[in-house]
């Protein structure tokens, strides 16, 4: 599933291609998670923002279409005369004569859209906690987030609640690179500054290789990203720590496989 690091590429590709530009005529497969799609028809995009792991498109009227990718959701500007494929599951006109669209493509349909007005969301969106690359978020309160739970701190992680936008891949490598065990109930101050250091070391550096591709991933320009040519730990088990040589180990925690070193990472 996109994280973090992969919507704020796509955000990053998309923002110079819509701003501006006014929603013509809208189209969505017929199911719930898309048909929300033709509530934009008519509105003009103002802004491109990402929070956690949503796009959101603001529109001119103070509503913003909320885009969550799902496993295998894109977004591209579909070209005047290209007809897309059986995966697209919306597309809005952009109405300024070039005869272009935005094109929603999902090919497993786990992705959703809706509009909602600015900042009145719905959902994980509604109460998740601060994004991952806000500074404003210090070590200390993203300790006590953190020591408000006794779920296992990689559960903690993956709910969105004390910190927005990591998913499996980026927690495994954040948690090794602070040398915390993702089984950990409670963690220290120290530790929590690590994690946060760490989680924010990986995101900004998967960005600069435009994300991480294990299978669909793909930018708005339809490549796929270059981030997991330099995963450390995610999907390694069984290969030696790049750090001290043991063998990583691979366990499954509350439903997600985990990757993590039992030397530098001791429980």
């Amino acid at each position: 599933m996109p994280e973090l690091p992969e919507v704020e590429t796509i955000r990053r590709q998309l923002e110079p291609l819509v701003v501006g530009r006014r929603f013509g005529e809208a189209w969505a497969f017929a199911h719930p998670k898309f048909t929300p799609a033709l509530d934009a028809a008519g509105a003009t995009v103002g802004s491109v923002s990402r929070r956690g792991k949503y796009l959101l498109l603001g529109l001119d009227d103070d509503r913003d279409l909320v885009v969550h990718l799902g496993m295998t959701g894109s977004l591209r500007v579909r070209p005047a005369g290209d007809a897309g494929d059986a995966y697209v599951r919306a597309w809005w006109a952009l109405d300024d004569g070039a005869g272009e669209s935005l094109e929603f493509r999902d090919m497993r349909r786990f992705g959703r859209l809706a509009v909602a007005v600015s900042g009145a969301y719905a959902g994980t969106l509604a109460v998740q906690g601060p994004d991952a690359l806000d500074l404003s978020l210090t070590a200390e309160a993203f300790w006590r987030s953190l020591r408000s739970s006794r779920r296992a701190v990689k559960t903690q992680l993956l709910s969105q609640r004390p910190i927005a936008g990591v998913g499996n891949i980026y927690a495994d490598e954040a948690l090794w690179r602070a040398g915390v065990n993702p089984f950990r109930r409670t963690i220290t101050r120290a530790q929590a500054a690590r994690l946060l250091d760490a989680l924010r070391e990986v995101m900004a550096g998967s960005i600069r290789y435009g994300g991480t591709t294990l299978t669909s991933y793909r930018t708005v320009e339809g490549l796929p990203g270059r981030n997991q040519q330099r995963l450390e730990v995610y999907g390694q088990a069984g290969l030696p720590c790049p750090r001290c040589g043991t063998e990583l180990r691979s366990r499954t925690l509350d439903g997600r496989t985990t990757t993590w070193c039992p030397s530098c990472q001791p429980r």
